[in-house]
């Protein structure tokens, strides 16, 4: 654990921060974040998409932050970026501990997709049978965009420049003439500066 703090402590120093024990001790300069930082850079994982995450507090309002998203679907060829600002409220019970929520919007493009041509209803036996035929991939290039909301927790490490965080992120998209909602969720880890 003392080799592990180490590493974390010269992270810290590289990036040009100060060293963990006086963050934890001063207020949020300037951030507007009560657990402790001001801007987190981190992976995010979903079940729907993953990538790069940025999260950067305002100066001057409390709690609020502005999240930038670079992430590719796990299906798709291609990529989304997302804008979301958020609202943290911390949770009095424990110490780093924040919710969430907030609203956005995405943009992205995708190339390839997988369609049926023909699709046919029966009614068969008192039950409906969907009968496919002319299954298609079509390698094109469409552009995607959308509006997202956002609900999560974000615990900060106490002792560790880093935090934790899960949200549920369902999202509303156009693409290629169709419209959708989907739902996601992830897990992010920043670090924090």
């Amino acid at each position: 654990m003392k080799n592990f703090t180490l590493v974390a402590l010269g992270i810290a120093l590289v990036c040009g921060t100060q060293p963990v024990a006086a963050q934890s001790k001063k207020k949020s300069s300037g951030g507007g974040s009560s657990n402790g930082y001001s801007t987190g850079i981190g992976l995010r994982g979903g079940g729907y998409s993953s990538g790069l995450t940025i999260k950067h507090f305002l100066s001057g309002k409390n709690g609020v932050a502005i999240e930038g998203l670079l992430t590719t679907e796990y299906k798709a060829r291609g990529a989304r970026l997302t804008l979301l600002g958020e609202k943290h409220k911390g949770i009095s019970d424990v110490k780093g501990l924040q919710f969430y929520y907030g609203a956005g919007f995405h943009a992205g493009a995708y190339r390839g997709r997988y369609y049926f041509t023909d699709a046919r209803f029966y009614r068969y036996h008192k039950k409906n049978v969907y009968v496919y035929r002319d299954y298609v991939y079509d390698d094109a290039t469409y552009v995607a965009f959308g509006a997202d909301l956002i609900l999560g927790l974000e615990y900060k490490l106490e002792d560790l420049p880093f935090v934790v965080g899960v949200d549920y992120k369902p999202f509303f998209e156009v693409f290629n003439g169709y419209t959708g909602f989907y739902n996601d969720a992830a897990i992010s880890l920043r670090f924090t500066f």
